[in-house]
């Protein structure tokens, strides 16, 4: 029991999160509960080239919520490269973050998440139809709940906030010891 007790009290912030899973044509939305436990789906909003309506309806849900933060996910290839989807990805999120004035909105890498997500629902009976209904939602839920978990691990917000930048590594060369002072 205790074993149990202790793998869901981890360093959790509490608040409402929102994790997106960006796509051409929709963008699955899910949420968590407020302790920042589980992932729940939420709903897929069409997109429209050119138009906003997407971005107002997740600023509306973000709203309703009373979100602490937005997971966006981050689709890199199997070798971690940021290709175009990344990109998008990435322009989609600064748009969410400006129109919701500075909320904070953190990028989490969603590598396989819509494939996961697409044998997840065809393993629970799903029809290939009805997948496409739900699969944006599926894969939202997988990246927010992988998020999650990696906070719990880590005690650590998840992910990379918008603006934040990779932590800077030393370079090897030569040793110190060889050069004068």
């Amino acid at each position: 029991m205790d074993e149990q007790r202790s793998a869901h009290q981890g360093p959790v912030r509490p608040g409402v999160r929102l994790g997106v899973d960006v796509g051409e044509v929709r963008v699955g939305l899910a949420a968590s509960d407020p302790a920042g436990l589980l992932a729940v789906p939420v709903e897929t909003v069409r997109r429209e080239a050119g138009r906003t309506a997407d971005l107002d309806r997740l600023a509306a849900v973000a709203a309703e919520r009373q979100v602490l933060e937005i997971i966006v996910g981050l689709p890199r290839t199997l070798a971690g490269v940021e290709g175009v989807a990344a990109q998008r990805a990435r322009d989609y999120a600064r748009e969410l973050h400006r129109r919701l004035g500075g909320m904070p909105v953190r990028l989490w890498d969603e590598r396989l998440s819509t494939v996961d997500a697409h044998r997840t629902l065809r393993d629970s009976g799903v029809p290939g139809r009805a997948q496409r209904a739900r699969v944006d939602q599926a894969a939202a839920v997988l990246i927010l709940q992988s998020a999650l978990d990696a906070e719990r691990l880590t005690g650590r917000p998840p992910g990379r906030a918008l603006g934040e930048r990779k932590p800077r590594t030393r370079r090897s060369g030569p040793s110190d010891e060889g050069r004068k002072a």
